[in-house]
């Protein structure tokens, strides 16, 4: 039987917390004070946290942290870029999970949620129960050129990346990340909303199997979409701030780690080739290719497959005492 998210739920504490002297992380609680701690990291970069991402999670079995990334949704300040790298976000996770006094938490998310996590856990491994990604995305040259150049995504969606590539000059239709940092650092606001639009379209377009008719009309929070186009122009110009391969050469530090991988054969936006020579480097690790998934968290087979392995993974991390 097909699973639904669970039922909508409130948070039990919500703040913004000052983690530097820069930056105030939007930092939320929900469900069972005592339960097993999770942390849902979210997409973009950018993309800050939903309320639905609360409800892939049994709430009387865990304690459901969500935050927003600094720079972005509701994290003070919206967007910015000062400060903003990948190890500033590590630093921001292992700050939160000290102030939350957290032991180990389940690391959860899905694609640049997934990366981060697997960032984290290279650097802080015994701090990490187990993983459930959805997506994965290891932030390589290959799977960036994969998405910004032709030739890639472009060959199976040519009309949409056309109206990605429609904004820029002819100097940067070939360099479409530089062309579009370009246009985001325009001091005519107009032209910078209607850039942060056309990328966060040629994403949304990219990611469902489900919904086909996706159009600029439906980009309807132009605050979502500037803090996406910033920061992931930002962290892509510069290889998100990592070795290329960082990942993939590092997994042997949590290859010992139990996790969930989830994959929509029809990601078009992390193609299953990547998580596939992923996990055989990751002897404790499950895939699971859900055949008629994309890259959303929120189609039906995922949403099924997402909410199926925390409850596999409460049970696991209970009978194995990571549930403290």
């Amino acid at each position: 039987m097909s699973r639904n998210l669970f039922p909508k739920i409130s948070t039990f504490q919500h703040e913004w917390l000052s983690i530097d002297a820069n930056h105030q992380i939007y930092l939320e609680q929900s469900g069972n004070p005592e339960g097993i701690a999770v942390v849902y990291l979210h997409g973009g970069p950018g993309a800050g946290c939903s309320e639905n991402h609360r409800r892939y999670f049994d709430p009387d079995v865990y304690r459901i942290i969500l935050f927003d990334q600094r720079g972005c949704g509701r994290s003070k300040p919206s967007p910015s870029l000062v400060e903003n790298t990948s190890n500033n976000l590590v630093d921001d996770m292992e700050k939160i999970r000290e102030y939350l006094g957290i032991d180990k938490w389940l690391l959860t998310g899905g694609g640049w949620g997934s990366t981060l996590a697997l960032i984290y856990a290279i650097q802080h491994a015994d701090r990490v129960s187990a993983f459930i990604l959805r997506g994965t995305f290891l932030a390589t040259i290959s799977e960036l050129d994969w998405l910004y150049s032709p030739n890639g995504a472009e060959r199976f969606y040519p009309e949409f990346y056309q109206d990605f590539i429609d904004c820029l000059s002819d100097e940067y239709q070939n360099k479409t990340i530089r062309g579009y940092q370009k246009l985001l650092s325009s001091k005519n606001e107009v032209a910078v909303i209607a850039a942060s639009k056309a990328w966060l379209l040629w994403q949304l377009r990219l990611s469902t199997t489900e919904h086909h008719h996706i159009a600029l009309a439906q980009v309807d929070d132009p605050h979502q979409a500037l803090c996406m186009a910033k920061l992931m122009t930002h962290y892509f110009s510069r290889g998100c701030f990592l070795e290329d391969n960082y990942i993939k050469e590092n997994i042997e530090v949590i290859t010992n780690i139990p996790a969930i991988l989830l994959h929509g054969r029809y990601d078009m936006i992390c193609p299953l080739t990547t998580v596939s020579k992923l996990v055989k480097k990751w002897q404790n690790s499950q895939l699971q290719i859900l055949p008629n998934a994309g890259h959303s968290g929120f189609e039906t087979q995922t949403i099924d497959a997402f909410c199926k392995a925390t409850d596999t993974m409460a049970t696991f991390l209970k009978e194995n005492h990571y549930d403290s």
